[in-house]
């Protein structure tokens, strides 16, 4: 196969999955498509325990080292609102996150190192992990076998603020730690007319909203990169009742670790504090999300290296405050995570979302250039 038929292949297969989006753990067509697609040109599928997600193996004449290379496969909850002729079929479902990208990239890869498979000097895991909108879907990864003799693992992001060609990434933190919390507030219902003789919940939420806001900017350092947003406020159903209840929810954003164990303790504080002072009572839930992702130094500085010997712009950009369950995997291994452009346009989870295709090709070379260098490299240390 040509380079240019090769690079018409991935475009077929990414227009494939792009038009038939399935939700976090409901992605069975997708997870046919792909261990259909791995067997086809001969991988090995890992008999497994899960119900969406599929794992393939690549092995050279030496079996180890082990490395990993991830893809996430789910879809996103959003009508599609492009003009693309290969929109989504599914109404209510769309790849506005660019998992479509990441699958056809990974599998690219996969055909590439399948290929040259006596040359590996080692065994290549191909990871496409389902559920990643969840915030958990790693986790049913590392409930398996899938990662063991793994030594390092690799990512990857599609990012709309990049132009094709160019590729992000840095040492360290490059996404959040993703956390939910919910704060019920109990107080006491009475008619309108009467407050007097009730407590008002409305009252005692919207301090503790106005309050929350002050943990990011006077209890944590200025230069440390975090955020608190409630994004979710109820109470009452009518016009002349003071409520028994209210409720809010949101999410809180940290890079540093010491961050994310302090804000969630200032806030039931705080919460408990100004409810009692009003007479309430309230109940605090904390939800917590995957850590921040952590990129190891030497495979980044690898994966950088690995980038610009074929081609790509590299930019050393900043953390962000989105999060990535790949982190899940940071926590048991090294790996590195990085951000691919995909041309300037929508932002991520807009219905408009695009991908510029013309990104697939250099995507596909360079999992696979970057998966046969760590082999080598951690063969030699």
């Amino acid at each position: 196969m040509s380079e240019k038929q090769f690079e018409q292949r991935l475009k077929q297969i990414f227009e494939y999955f792009h038009q038939r989006p399935e939700l976090s753990y409901e992605e069975y067509n997708t997870t046919s498509k792909l261990a259909e697609l791995l067997r086809n040109i001969g991988v090995d599928i890992l008999d497994l325990p899960l119900k969406t997600g599929v794992v393939g193996e690549i092995k050279g004449e030496k079996g180890k080292p082990i490395i990993a290379i991830r893809s996430d496969i789910d879809a996103l909850p959003i009508d599609e609102e492009t003009n693309l002729i290969y929109k989504s079929k599914n109404p209510g479902r769309m790849h506005a996150c660019g998992h479509d990208f990441h699958m056809t990239s990974i599998l690219g890869a996969a055909y590439l190192l399948k290929k040259d498979q006596s040359k590996l000097n080692g065994t290549v895991r191909i990871l496409f992990q389902p559920a990643e909108e969840s915030s958990h879907g790693a986790e049913e990864i590392l409930k398996t076998d899938a990662l063991d003799g793994v030594e390092a693992v690799f990512g990857l992001h599609s990012a709309p603020d990049l132009d094709v060609g160019v590729l992000g990434t840095n040492v360290g933190p490059l996404t959040a730690a993703v956390d939910r919390f919910e704060i019920e507030v109990i107080g006491r219902g009475t008619h309108a007319a009467h407050p007097e003789i009730g407590i008002d919940p409305i009252i005692i939420v919207s301090n503790i909203i106005t309050a929350l806001q002050t943990i990011i900017s006077r209890n944590l350092c200025p230069s440390n990169s975090a955020v608190l947003s409630v994004t979710h406020v109820e109470s009452g159903h009518t016009w002349n009742v003071i409520p028994e209840r209210a409720y809010i929810e949101g999410t809180v954003r940290t890079l540093d670790e010491q961050d994310r164990i302090l804000v969630p303790k200032k806030m039931r504080k705080i919460s408990q504090e100004i409810a009692a002072s009003y007479g309430g009572k309230i109940n605090f839930i904390w939800h917590e999300g995957p850590p921040a992702t952590n990129n190891d130094k030497k495979l980044t500085e690898m994966a950088i290296k690995v980038a610009q010997n074929i081609g790509y712009k590299v930019r050393i950009i900043q953390p962000k405050l989105g999060g990535e369950d790949f982190a899940y995997y940071q926590e048991k291994l090294p790996g590195a995570f990085v951000n691919i452009g995909v041309g300037k346009g929508e932002s991520l989870h807009s219905p408009k979302f695009k991908i510029d295709e013309s990104a697939l090709l250099k995507s596909s070379l360079y999992f696979k250039n970057l998966a046969e260098k760590a082999l080598i490299t951690i063969d030699k240390n």
